[in-house]
């Protein structure tokens, strides 16, 4: 349980909290570990199809992440829609990983949203409070083993089992507002 609620902040900070301190030969081996899996990676089901969906919808979808930008394009490489994908942020583009806000605000500096008009989908109770301490409400998905309840106390402004759900229910979310906005 101490694990699953770190899952979603900074790795480094996750390393702290189990290891203490976390020095350039731990990180090291961590990363080396990482980028080894990197082949085992495979998207979420029905991640793309709600990607693509959205933009076909007109709507600017951007995979906000305070990651690496190698480890970005790998999570890419596995995701297989580009095309629907407008703009990515990583590592470079914060000082401060979730639960601070800059992920979520970089991804609307990328594409010229504003955060009130913006909309994150996230599958951590992280991705929860950085969206609100950015200014944008967040659907969450339960993806990422979070208890439901857990996430609408977080701010989420609906909880879907999967992307795959809210991909049926797209136009009876709160992303309708978007597809509104957009069109």
């Amino acid at each position: 349980a101490r694990i699953h609620r770190m899952i979603g902040a900074a790795s480094e900070r996750l390393m702290r909290e189990l290891i203490g301190d976390v020095d350039e030969d731990v990180k090291a081996a961590w990363r080396g570990e990482y980028h080894r899996m990197w082949p085992e990676i495979r998207p979420i089901p029905g991640a793309c199809r709600l990607m693509r969906k959205l933009h076909d919808s007109g709507v600017a979808v951007v995979l906000a992440s305070s990651s690496e930008q190698e480890d970005v394009d790998a999570s890419r490489r596995a995701l297989a829609c580009d095309d629907a994908i407008a703009a990515a942020t990583s590592a470079a583009d914060v000082d401060e990983a979730k639960p601070e806000p800059g992920v979520f605000l970089a991804a609307c500096d990328r594409v010229g949203a504003r955060p009130a008009t913006a909309i994150a989908i996230g599958d951590t109770l992280w991705d929860v409070v950085a969206a609100d301490r950015a200014g944008i409400g967040c659907i969450a998905v339960r993806s990422g083993g979070v208890d439901a309840h857990a996430l609408r106390e977080a701010g989420a402004l609906a909880v879907y089992e999967d992307v795959g759900e809210l991909a049926d229910d797209l136009r009876s979310s709160p992303l309708t507002a978007l597809l509104t906005v957009q069109a």
